[in-house]
């Protein structure tokens, strides 16, 4: 026995001679090519070991310039598309590229910088949701341009945001609209291209939204101060209240937030609001507009999926999508909440349309908003994931909403949607109140078709996408851009004068996606915030029995 040992130690001896011998020579072969390198050469490799270093601080946990976390930025699948093969298809996606180009270019020429563009009148249009930061169009578009492979428009977006983008403004700002528009098309803008100019600004504004949620139960201010940080809500709101689908909108931009600055704050703001809903009694599982951020008590008892409401349920969700479905809190609040619509809100009019009515104390109000046919296409998306065999009847659900705001959309004069539609006194589907009559160059309906023809591929769907373009040609084309409309139900269009912003983050993304390939954007690996920007899905870390069972 010990002369095994004794042999394995001579034996262990010599290669290590062999190994000090071999690193000398490969020290020596080392100096010589250096000695006979170029300067560029020895300044190149000094430049990779640097990087090599830096990949290493990385899993370190290091930090760079900005001091935040250096990340290794790697694309998610499916950031740009490809022509699909289709020749009618083909065409009309490149119609739809056609109008994004016509948006912007107008939008460039004639509003360059403003937040949004008037066509009418060619000039810059600046709303008061984004108080005094300038150019929502330009982040609000990034994402579209990318997606659509526009990259010399891209870079000189890119440029902008780089010298112009600014958020030290001494202006009250909705803490809603600069987080969809503006920190969603940050991150967007960031994930789809890799430019760390964007995940820096996007992060400066978010630690300029945080003083928002210093409120005796944290749930945040609607409106913000960014220089002094007070806030304050819209005077309008139910006894100071906040707006459920103002505060509930903030979950997936945050969690991305704390992921690309290693800050956990952002998390721990959209985490906490979820507690203080929890806690709460919900009148029959529905959860109020309004929530009084002092007292943390309901304000009036309205419950609505369309404005004021909306976004929220479709953050539930997606939290849990975007999670790589491990947040099964976001997916128990989103079924049960889902659940509470079905019963208390869902109806089915004498002429076989399927609504969502609004809830007012008790009463129920038979009208349904365009901001409420999103709903079709969230569930849609939520159908796979539907607990005790409900996939079928929810898709069954999704299908019947969207053949609804198809219908508020056939049964105009100028074939677009109005702002609001009712089912009483014998009118089904239709706005019977001149101040409903209107249409904003609005994304939600076409969202709907994109999401059901992703999980059907029933080709009424690019159909009647194909009839929405017809339309936006038809009454909002202008000589300088897109234009709203104040009345659909006229023989011919009053042009309301404002290029939304959303019209490029949305509208016409969600129409160019409708006629892709579903490898564009696959939605298992991106889910679209609710201003359509999209966000990869954070994937959970594989623990060892995964990785087995993958091998497998």
């Amino acid at each position: 026995m010990l002369r095994v040992i004794v042999l394995l130690e001579v034996g262990t001896d010599e290669k290590i001679l062999a190994k000090i011998r071999k690193d000398h020579e490969k020290a020596l072969v080392e100096a010589k090519d250096t000695l006979q390198k170029r300067p560029d050469e020895i300044k190149q490799d000094i430049q990779n070991e640097k990087d090599k270093v830096l990949k290493e601080d990385l899993v370190k946990g290091g930090k760079d310039d900005n001091n935040l976390p250096v990340i290794e930025y790697v694309q998610p699948p499916g950031a740009t598309g490809h022509e699909p093969s289709d020749p009618e298809t083909k065409e009309r996606r490149e119609k739809i590229k056609e109008m994004m180009k016509f948006a912007w270019d107008s939008y460039k020429r004639y509003a360059w910088g403003s937040n949004e563009l008037r066509p009418v009148s060619k000039q810059g249009h600046s709303s008061n949701l984004f108080g005094s930061i300038k150019g929502a169009t330009i982040v609000d578009a990034l994402d579209t341009l990318y997606v659509m492979e526009m990259y010399e428009d891209f870079e000189m977006a890119t440029e902008w945001v780089e010298k112009n983008l600014d958020f030290n403004v001494n202006a009250e700002v909705s803490v809603f609209e600069v987080n969809i528009r503006f920190v969603g098309g940050l991150l967007s803008a960031y994930y789809l291209s890799g430019k760390e100019v964007f995940r820096k600004k996007a992060i400066q504004l978010g630690e300029k939204l945080l003083p928002a949620f210093k409120t005796p139960t944290g749930i945040p201010w609607a409106l913000l101060n960014l220089k002094s940080g007070i806030g304050r809500n819209w005077p309008w709101a139910s006894g100071g209240s906040s707006i459920l689908a103002e505060y509930g909108t903030l979950h997936l931009e945050f969690m991305h937030l704390s992921k690309l600055s290693g800050n956990p704050a952002f998390a721990e703001k959209v985490m906490n609001i979820r507690k203080v809903l929890n806690r709460l009694d919900k009148p029959q599982g529905l959860y109020p507009n309004y929530l009084n951020p002092n007292s943390g008590q309901w304000g009036q008892h309205h419950v609505s999926v369309g404005g004021l409401g909306d976004s929220f349920y479709e953050y539930l969700l997606k939290a849990w999508l975007m999670s790589d479905k491990t947040d099964e809190e976001g997916k128990k609040l989103y079924y049960d909440a889902l659940q509470a619509i079905e019963t208390s809100l869902m109806r089915k009019s004498s002429g076989g349309l399927t609504y969502i009515a609004e809830w007012k104390g008790g009463l129920l109000e038979h009208k349904m908003g365009h901001l409420t046919c999103f709903a079709g296409g969230m569930i849609a998306l939520g159908a796979d994931g539907a607990p005790e065999d409900k996939t079928g009847h929810q898709m069954e659900q999704a299908a019947e909403i969207a053949r609804t705001c198809h219908e508020s959309y056939a049964r105009t004069t100028l074939k677009l949607g109005p702002e609001g539609f009712r089912f009483d006194g014998g009118v089904e589907a239709i706005a019977t109140r001149q101040n409903e009559k209107y249409f904003i160059l609005r994304p939600e309906v076409i969202e709907t078709y994109m999401y059901m023809w992703r999980f059907t591929h029933d080709p009424k769907y690019r159909e009647w996408g194909w009839e929405a373009v017809q339309a936006l040609e038809k009454h909002c084309r202008v000589e300088g851009g897109y234009s709203g409309v104040r009345d659909v139900y006229a023989s011919s269009p009053n042009h309301d004068d404002v290029q939304q912003s959303f019209y490029l983050a949305e509208t016409l993304k969600y129409l160019f996606l409708l006629f892709s390939d579903d490898d564009h954007l696959p939605l298992e690996h991106w889910v679209f915030n609710t201003e359509a920007h999209p966000l990869p899905v954070i994937k959970k870390e594989m623990t060892d029995t995964d990785k087995h069972n993958q091998l497998e």
